[in-house]
């Protein structure tokens, strides 16, 4: 798996659809408020990148509604059709 380092932390990338991830892009706007999520799922629209985080469930804040099995559902009904999006997965520090 490629690793990618964004404001000095540091992440898998699982899925990069239609070459999305761009670190430019990213820097400064992922915060602390995604450090309790495992995952991050990036898309695009209108030209603009759109964060949102998931957990598997072994996590202690999981919630139905953020679970990272149903990520594909997610892109299904709340991204446009066929959009860049990318699947971060947070590296913990050892």
């Amino acid at each position: 798996m490629e690793k990618v380092n964004i404001d000095g932390k540091e992440y898998e990338v699982i899925k990069n659809y239609r070459d999305a991830l761009n670190i430019s892009d990213l820097e400064g706007i992922i915060t602390d408020y995604f450090d309790s999520f495992d995952y991050i799922l990036g898309d695009y629209a209108y030209g603009k990148v759109r964060l949102k985080g998931f957990n598997s469930k072994e996590n202690k804040n999981y919630k139905e509604i953020n679970a990272y099995d149903k990520i594909d559902d997610y892109i299904k009904k709340n991204c446009a059709y066929d959009c860049r999006y990318f699947i971060l997965k947070g590296v913990e520090k050892k």
